[in-house]
This record gives C-alpha cells, structure tokens and sequence, in this order.
C-alpha cells in the first residue's frame, strides 16, 4: 500500500484520523487519476487546486456508474457489483479489485453499531437479490453469515417452516436472530403471521418492494412489523451498489455514518450548492472506503441532516429510477 492507501485502512480499521484532511487527500488523488471524475471536474470548469475544503468538493453524479468504468486505479478485477432494477434499465457497475477494503468497511461498520457478529445468528430473507448475480447486498449479508460462525445462518427465499425452524433453533441456543430482510418479504410475512420473534431479536428492513405492492411511507412500514414480529424496534441500513460502506439506523428512521463516511445535503435546485442547516434537499455521500473507483457521489436520494450529525432520507427524485434498494418514502 502506499502512504495514502495505508492511511484510509488505517482510518476504517479504527485509528484516529483528521476526516476532512483525508477526504482531501484521496479527492486530489481521484481527480488526478479516475479518468471518468477528471474529466466531469473538467467540464464543470473545476480546477482541483482550488478545492481548499470538502464543502468545495465537486460530486460524480451516481448515474455515471451506469455508462462509465468508475475506476481510481488500473489493476485487474476481483469482483463487480450490478445494481438491481428492471430488465429495461441499465444497471450501475461498481469494480473491486480488493475485497478486503469492502469486508473491512463492512466489518468495523457493523461492529460499532452492533457488537460482534459473532453476537447473533444472522438469517436472509432476500427474495430478488439471491436469484440474481453482482448483488452487493447479497455479499455483504453473505460476510456477516460467514463471520457469525454459526451453522443456522443463511439465507431464504420465503418465510418458511425452514425459516422458522432457524429461528426457534436460534432461541434454544440463547442468541439473538438477527433477521435481515427486503421489504417486501417481510411485509408478506407479517401479514400471514409466520414469523414469531423475541423483544431482544433484531429486523433489518433494507428497502425494496419491486412493485410487489403500495410504497409505504416509513412509520407506517415500521409499525406494521413491529407488531407483526414483536420487536421493539425495526432497524434500517443505508447503502448502496456504488458505495462500499454502510451507515444504519437503530430507531425511527435516523442513520449514523461510521467515522469514515460522510453525508452532506446539496440543495435540491442547484446541485452545486450545499443546503441550509436542517433543510432538505439531494444527498451526497464520501465514503472513504471507495478508493478504489470514486469517495465523492451524488446520489439520487433526497434526505435532510439533524442536529444530532444523524440523518433521514425522505425519498428520491422525481427523474431517478426505482431501485432494489431504499424505494421508501418517507
């Protein structure tokens, strides 16, 4: 690794880092050698000199994945993440070279919110994404089976007696299930009562309806389950194909970034001009993890930052396509 690379893992794996410093660092590094991020700075009359703080930071927009390799560095491929959506749209492609910079983002993000994997029998519930290939979700709950170590983990394609035989295994052992779901699997499941869990249990819905039925707005969503599964709380992930970091959201809709990924609003007129303070408008994410291919991306969300540093996203705009992921409105 050189210096700049061993500083990013550094950061992810836990030691204390300048934030804004770093993102610094790898923007000019990405500016210089991302041919697709040069050459959108270029035509946006951006000299990346002049970009003196992370506020200044141009973003590439997140529709570029689709038509472009979004690529920092020039080594051979290890794996590529597709996004999910209809046969007729064009799906986003994010390359890896180096796993281990997703697994390590992916761990150290999960553990400060959660604990140890090890902590919990992780079970998916994941119709739509385990049929297909380069799901960056499927890779992600695939690692978190793999380090929870246990043999009940794995993944689903209904609400079965298979997934219930898992859960009451689960309880007879004294751990907690941790039941990671898309939403409109859940929903089905809540309906027809098939799943029965403990207060102590955790319900991650991570988005997606897939024209299964009626978008919900989140309260509701998160109410129905809550009642359905006996659960306090329905927790959240926010993520996505082209990011290799995950924030989440333990309560009411709120997600907290890990220290090396950052949320800022634009506003949602200019996308060169950041929001007010408390103010709606697009999300732009830099998530120091994507060395790789670009840290700094503007996504088709729409959200808003709270006091607290936490944040909601409140939907998507209007011209965005529907994605696997994150369909909610809110």
């Amino acid at each position: 690794m050189d210096a700049l690379q061993t500083a990013l893992f550094s950061a992810i794996n836990g030691e204390a880092f300048d934030f804004e410093q770093l993102a610094l660092r790898l923007f000019q590094f990405q500016a210089t050698h991302n041919p697709v991020y040069k050459t959108w700075l270029k035509a946006l009359g951006r000299n990346p000199a002049d970009i003196k703080e992370i506020d200044s930071i141009p973003f590439l927009p997140i529709s570029l994945f689709k038509i472009h390799k979004v690529s920092s560095i020039n080594i051979p491929e290890s794996i590529i993440f597709t996004s999910s959506g209809t046969t007729a749209q064009q799906r986003s492609r994010h390359i890896i070279s180096d796993q281990e910079w997703y697994k390590a983002s992916l761990t150290q993000g999960f553990k400060r919110v959660y604990g140890s994997p090890t902590d919990y029998v992780f079970l998916a519930l994941l119709p739509g994404y385990l049929e297909r290939t380069g799901s960056s979700l499927i890779y992600m709950v695939n690692n978190l089976i793999q380090a929870c170590e246990d043999p009940l983990a794995g993944f689903f394609l209904d609400a079965d007696n298979h997934l219930m035989q898992a859960i009451n295994a689960t309880h007879l052992k004294d751990k907690k299930v941790f039941l990671w779901g898309v939403t409109f699997a859940l929903l089905e499941s809540a309906k027809k009562g098939q799943i029965q869990l403990k207060p102590t249990d955790i319900v991650l819905e991570t988005g997606g309806m897939k024209g299964r039925g009626p978008e919900l707005i989140r309260e509701a969503l998160h109410a129905q389950l809550q009642e359905a599964f006996g659960v306090a709380q329905i927790h959240s992930e926010y993520g996505m194909t082209e990011l290799l970091s995950q924030a989440y959201a333990v309560k009411n809709g709120r997600f907290s970034c890990p220290p090396w990924m950052k949320i800022l609003i634009r506003n949602g007129n200019d996308p060169f001009v950041q929001a007010a303070d408390g103010k709606s408008g697009g999300i732009n994410v830099i998530d120091l993890a994507n060395y790789e291919s670009c840290a700094f991306i503007q996504t088709d969300d729409l959200g808003k930052i709270h006091a607290d540093g936490s944040f909601e996203v409140l939907g998507r705009f209007d011209h965005s396509e529907l994605r696997g992921c994150n369909l909610m409105l809110t």
